[in-house]
């Protein structure tokens, strides 16, 4: 073979070769697998996940909070709920380990805790379902509750299931300042049977009290709501109450003590069941004037003048009695309605001679059931109003206990944040 000729050759061959190369790369591609795989020569990927699928649990698992939250709420967390399917299991820890009880639901479509959580705790829960051809699904989640310092409470009298006289207002005390005053306002509620306008008024960040224009209607029953879950109460400061509290109202007694005439009045519904002499405050320690609502009563207290700035000149208090009978609160500064042993009896009716205090004669060790002072005591209540008049003094702070009856109903309700 020439030269000439080789090369011919050797082109053509490199041709064909070429040819052959190009061939099987485009048959060994994905024409080829397509022909293949629809001769049943190997499955598409779309075929394979199509597969995987109907393996697959239909149930759809939901775990409230979503995993990771902080500040989550004490009351509405960890409910856990499955749709497409049913639970089988839910298990709810603290990081440490302790079991928290909870019940699922008859249906088991939902589970919640049979308590409220704790402040500043983190929780796991495990969640186990199955979907109506019984594959299983599964979900976990970890959340951690709102910290003391990152929430407030109110702490709220009357006390649910009391029966308070017609003064007693609903009064909130709240453990941080709240500077979203509206927003925690709209999160209480507090209504009555008799009807009345119920308004809420705020002495400062921390206390807001509420009442009708008058006295409550007696025998009527109040109920106060706490909606404040999750409420911002200032930045970054969340509610965590969800309550609800009743009490009811009392017989209506009201209480006139007159200093000038020295005797006081004791009506109920407008009449007067008894005229009782009294002490009030001498003329260098006059007695508050105004509507003072009873807060707190004790059968034997000790009242020591250091406490409320009565000392003399060695610091020591100007009185320190260690069983004052039948004492009963009216502010928040130290002023009481209370029974006197230690007075001369002749002084009831006729002087003023106390630090402040309204006084009634009684016997020392509170036993004598027949003193004025006894038969006072157990004639009220939480809740009576004691009006004191004709002292010469200046009229109570309305946010001294619970005078805020001092105010007028528009001063009342322009305190509000609503």
């Amino acid at each position: 073979m020439t030269d000439g000729k080789r090369r011919r050759g050797l082109a053509t061959a490199s041709a064909l070769l070429g040819g052959v190369l190009v061939l099987s790369a485009c048959s060994g591609g994905g024409d080829d697998a397509g022909n293949d795989s629809g001769k049943g020569g190997g499955a598409s990927q779309a075929q394979v996940d199509e597969a995987a699928a109907k393996k697959t649990s239909e149930a759809q698992i939901k775990i409230t909070p979503k995993d990771g939250t902080t500040n989550a709420s004490i009351n509405n967390s960890a409910a856990v709920t499955v749709a497409k399917g049913t639970l089988t299991e839910v298990k709810m820890t603290t990081a440490d380990g302790t079991a928290v009880s909870g019940q699922i639901s008859a249906d088991k479509k939902s589970w919640k805790p049979d308590a409220q959580l704790e402040r500043a705790t983190t929780y796991k829960v495990t969640v186990a379902a199955e979907d109506s051809e019984g594959r299983a699904a599964h979900e976990n989640a970890s959340f951690t509750t709102v910290s003391p310092s990152n929430s407030f409470i109110g702490n709220f009298t009357p006390d649910d299931g009391t029966t308070v006289g017609v003064g007693m207002p609903v009064s909130i005390n709240f453990d941080k300042a709240i500077t979203n005053k509206a927003a925690v306002q709209k999160g209480i509620t507090v209504s009555t049977t008799s009807g009345q306008e119920v308004a809420c008024h705020w002495f400062n960040p921390n206390r807001m009290d509420c009442r009708p224009d008058d006295y409550w209607q007696e025998g009527s029953t109040v109920t106060l709501k706490l909606a404040l879950d999750g409420v911002e109460g200032a930045e970054g400061v969340y509610g965590v109450q969800q309550k609800t509290v009743t009490f009811k109202i009392g017989r209506n007694q009201v209480s006139y003590v007159d200093a000038k005439t020295k005797q006081m009045k004791v009506t109920q519904d407008g009449k007067t069941i008894r005229t009782i002499p009294i002490s009030a405050g001498s003329p260098e320690n006059k007695t508050w004037e105004g509507q003072m609502v009873i807060s707190e009563k004790f059968k034997e207290t000790r009242m020591n003048g250091a406490t409320v700035g009565f000392t003399d000149d060695d610091g020591k208090g100007e009185y320190d009695i260690k069983d004052v009978p039948h004492a009963m609160r009216l502010s928040t500064s130290g002023t009481f309605i209370h029974g006197n042993y230690w007075a001369a009896k002749s002084i009831f009716g006729s002087a003023n001679t106390s630090h402040g205090c309204v006084g009634l004669s009684d016997t020392k060790g509170a036993g004598d059931p027949n003193t004025p002072g006894a038969w006072f005591y157990n004639n009220s209540m939480i809740g009576d109003v004691v009006v004191v008049q004709n002292t010469g003094d200046k009229t109570i702070a309305p946010d001294n206990g619970f005078s805020g009856w001092n105010m007028d109903w528009e001063q009342w309700k322009a305190g509000s944040a609503l």
